[in-house]
């Protein structure tokens, strides 16, 4: 038979139990709630702090977007009012430059009109009467039908000289492409006897009438 094993002393039990845990210096490494667990452990805090910033980049990002839409949707449409303001700016202005071109074609027609009517010579009679009618129409070119040869032989066998000039004028009224314009006048006349020379002030009516682009004087009307 065998021999019985003998039991070891007791003491090299402890120093074996010893010997296979964990070793002395280094009990607080695994001992929970120990610094070392504590320094291993990761920072909740800190984890916690980075997710919220995370998420209030993720909320501030799309809040960026929507605001910078808007801008943008602003932007285009002062730009877009600016552009239609300057646009009905110049539309006016054009319109407005075109009416007052207009309004001083009536005057100037007018006042054509009137030193025409107040300037006859004896030896250019025919060519007076025909720039007359050259800007006549209407009315005041029916009122020299058939009279132009009586009236040129008048003014030669009197031998009277008349020469106008404008003193004052001024639209009185428009309408449309017509318009009647005041002319203050005074002709400076000269008979061969010298008995009736000197100045006749006169005041007419001239209506004038664009058709288009033309202006011509539709009616003469002597006003007191």
């Amino acid at each position: 038979m065998p021999a019985s094993a003998t039991p070891a002393p007791a003491d090299e039990v402890v120093a074996a139990v010893g010997d296979s845990g964990p070793a002395a210096g280094d009990q607080d490494d695994v001992v929970p709630g120990s610094p070392a667990v504590a320094a291993a452990a990761p920072d909740v805090s800190a984890v916690e702090e980075a997710v919220e910033d995370e998420s209030s980049e993720a909320a501030a990002g799309p809040a960026r977007s929507s605001r910078g839409l808007v801008a943008s949707i602003v932007a285009g449409v002062l730009v877009l009012a600016l552009a239609g303001t300057a646009v009905w700016l110049l539309f006016e202005r054009s319109a407005a430059n075109d009416r007052d071109a207009q309004r001083a074609e009536f005057v100037t027609t007018a006042q054509d009109t009137v030193i025409n009517l107040t300037t006859i010579k004896p030896d250019t009679a025919k060519e007076d009467v025909e720039r007359i009618l050259a800007g006549a129409s209407g009315e005041f070119k029916a009122e020299f039908d058939g009279r132009e040869d009586p009236f040129v032989s008048v003014v030669k066998e009197a031998g009277v000289t008349t020469v106008g000039k404008i003193l004052e004028s001024g639209i009185e009224s428009e309408d449309g492409n017509t318009a009647k314009v005041l002319v203050a006048a005074r002709a400076d006349v000269s008979t061969p006897d010298g008995a009736q020379n000197g100045p006749r002030d006169f005041r007419m009516r001239v209506t004038v009438t664009d058709d288009g682009g033309t202006m011509t004087a539709s009616k003469v009307e002597f006003v007191p």
